[in-house]
């Protein structure tokens, strides 16, 4: 569980970043799943936009991707969303908090 601290300051980060990934008509599917873990795994931190044209509402994906993933969801706005997860992987910077 992130503290407010920690939001705020993964909040910051993502605000400078692009949306590595888009949900669209066809939802949150296996592949989108497996693009994200991977992501998460090497950035530690993702932002991800739900497209007007999407089937899914971004109330319900970010909490569906977070629980898939294990990844703490740290902000829904709109239709983007941004995630958070520790990374195993040792050759990466990793986010400090």
């Amino acid at each position: 569980m992130l503290s407010s601290k920690d939001r705020a300051k993964l909040k910051g980060l993502a605000s400078k970043m692009d949306a590595i990934a888009q949900i669209g008509l066809e939802g949150v599917t296996d592949n989108l799943l497996k693009t994200l873990d991977g992501a998460l795994e090497n950035r530690e931190l993702i932002k991800v936009k739900v497209l007007q044209n999407s089937s899914v509402d971004a109330k319900v994906a970010i909490n569906e991707i977070a629980e898939k993933l294990n990844a703490e969801p740290v902000l829904q706005v709109g239709r983007v969303m941004v995630f958070y997860r520790i990374s195993k992987k040792k050759n990466i910077k990793h986010i400090e908090l």
